[in-house]
């Protein structure tokens, strides 16, 4: 194996596609744990969709334990602790299946998730024992408990307190936290507490603890099926043994176990949104106006095919992503006590790529389900139809695992913070922008060289940026949301175009031809938004002559010559009709 890629580092060199993991380098036993999961969410999960709905007594449970049997929570888990130790491609294929299943995604993400890797990962060998082979089986179900109803996206500012008692055996307790997925019925939690008031500390809760006790069941817009509570802890005694890590280190063990949990949202907005395009395409295919179908309408066409094209880039940005946090972690030493703790710190290498992937997967999500809702039409709104349910449910997605809006301002600000501590060439980046701008550039032609313009505007503007601004720009949020969507749309543009080349040399033009299409047709329509944003950044930053000049050289960095999309979208939604769901061949 070669040298790792930096985080971050996409933007400043060019990928070979033959060192990108896409979903056509899945192994037969990875299409056999795809297989698995999503038979599993059709037979256990669908098929019950009404009574997970209404909150059935006990059927959470029972689900969770149908999972353990078949070896779905336990993918991340060691062997040493009954876990399967799955790569991160197997686990994130689990996560992808799961989002098909609605409300339970998200029970399934609370217990093989944010639930159990704080322990996996920042454990000791006596608390893993304890409790990890509990939540492999779905004998322990598991909740992460960290937002309070004052610290959302703020959660250093938690109010919960934890003080050691007189004898050192205990730490007391006392605080609510808010929005607790699987607080109704957990019997392990994460909980974050401030020790004598300050020092942030993550500890392991048992749920049958004296004192702990959880409001009613909030009454959700959507993901009904999924328990969310308060949960309320009044002089709760906590083992000493219990303390998570180590005091006032709880920021680590939470932002580390975000990286992961953002990852896999993604994963279940992808398996998500696939189901929404599913249900469109077959409803398109058989809904009749006119006496023909709404398929062979030309904007029903745009639809499908957009719909299409941007499942098509998350799905290789997700897939890319895992590749690069697998072969991180096959670098490691993750035995012994120490292991978990390098594995957060080889995860978080990619905390940029996780947030990219959060933000665009989920806003994809979004997407996807509202123009499967419109080809619907009125029966779109109606709960009898599936795709009412999923467009309700989609909209959590935006706000979990730190709201978008959160993730945009971390992917720049972890990227200059990085650039700072030499971990990240972005000055010597910025500089080859400003010499290629001393001379002609060429007009772009083709996906690869789009792609390679996204990446010129994101170094120009950030460059901009700190001659303008200085330590400031970090104080400007609308200027790094805009930043940040530069970055995300270089390594969506890339990861598709990625994918498509690395399909051409080793299957040829005729089976690559549905993935090249994808991919340009994504570049393309993606180019003219990065402008955009490019431009809203620097009026943002100055004016008059400056900003005139500056705006001058990112139209020179993105000339391009336009295609037909919409012959592209056409024969996009040839396929999918055909097919009747998302295809790629």
């Amino acid at each position: 194996m070669g040298e790792l890629p930096k985080g971050g580092s996409f933007l400043l060199s060019q990928t070979d596609p033959g060192e990108v993991f896409t979903p056509e380098d899945f192994t037969q036993e990875h299409h056999m744990i795809f297989k698995m999961v999503t038979g599993f969410v059709e037979d256990n999960v669908l098929a019950h969709i009404e009574d997970l709905e209404a909150q059935k007594e006990g059927l959470i449970r029972q689900l969770l334990q149908a999972a353990g049997e078949l070896g779905l929570l336990g993918a991340d888990i060691p062997e040493e602790y009954d876990g399967f130790e799955l790569d991160k491609i197997s686990s994130t294929l689990i996560a992808e299946g799961m989002g098909r299943a609605g409300s339970f995604a998200m029970t399934h993400g609370g217990q093989t998730g944010i639930g159990s890797l704080p322990i996996v990962l920042f454990g000791t060998p006596e608390q893993k024992r304890k409790y990890l082979p509990g939540i492999v089986t779905g004998a322990k179900i598991g909740a992460y408990a960290l937002t309070e109803p004052g610290s959302g996206s703020d959660a250093l500012a938690a109010k919960t307190k934890a003080i050691l008692s007189p004898d050192g055996k205990n730490y007391i307790l006392n605080g609510s936290k808010q929005f607790i997925t699987n607080a109704g019925m957990a019997d392990v939690f994460i909980v974050y507490a401030k020790v004598d008031g300050d020092k942030f500390s993550a500890f392991i809760v048992d749920g049958d603890a004296e004192g702990l006790s959880t409001g009613a069941e909030e009454k959700k817009m959507g993901i009904k099926g999924s328990s969310t509570r308060t949960l309320i802890l009044e002089d709760v005694k906590v083992p000493a043994e219990n303390l998570l890590f180590q005091v006032g280190r709880g920021h680590v063990v939470a932002f580390n176990i975000l990286n992961m949990g953002r990852y896999k949202l993604a994963a279940n907005a992808l398996g998500n949104a696939k189901f929404a395009l599913e249900l469109a395409a077959v409803y398109a295919n058989e809904r009749q106006q006119f006496n023909t179908p709404i398929a062979h309408f030309g904007l029903i066409k745009e639809k499908l095919a957009e719909m299409a094209i941007r499942i098509y880039v998350a799905e290789s940005m997700v897939y890319r992503t895992g590749g690069l946090l697998d072969n991180m972690l096959q670098s490691l030493d993750t035995s012994g006590i120490q292991g978990g703790q390098a594995a957060a710190k080889g995860i978080e290498e990619y905390a940029v790529e996780c947030s990219i992937n959060k933000v665009m997967a989920t806003e994809m999500q979004g997407y996807v389900v509202d123009e499967a809702v419109q080809i619907h039409g009125g029966y779109g709104f109606i709960s009898e139809y599936p795709v009412e349910r999923l467009y309700r449910d989609a909209r959590i997605y935006r706000i979990f695992e730190g709201t978008n809006e959160i993730n945009r301002t971390l992917i720049p600000t972890t990227l200059i913070r990085r650039a700072k501590k030499g971990d990240l060439a972005l000055q010597e980046g910025m500089v080859k922008v400003e010499v290629q701008l001393k001379g002609t550039v060429p007009v772009r032609a083709g996906a690869a060289e789009l792609v390679e313009a996204a990446k010129d505007l994101f170094l120009f503007t950030l460059g901009s940026g700190l001659k303008i601004l200085g330590d400031s720009l970090l104080m400007q949020q609308e200027i790094l949301g805009r930043l940040a969507d530069l970055a995300i749309g270089a390594f969506a543009m890339e990861s598709a175009w990625l994918r498509a080349q690395k399909a051409l040399e080793r299957e040829g033009q005729a089976a690559a031809k549905l993935k090249l299409t994808l991919a340009q047709a994504y570049s393309y329509g993606q180019i003219g938004t990065l402008r955009l944003a490019a431009e809203e950044a620097l009026a943002a930053m100055t004016e008059g002559p400056d900003l005139v000049e500056r705006l001058a050289q990112i139209n020179r960095l993105c000339q391009y010559v336009p295609i037909n999309k919409v012959a592209l979208r056409q024969a996009i939604a040839a396929a999918v009709s055909e097919a009747g769901t998302y295809v790629v061949s």
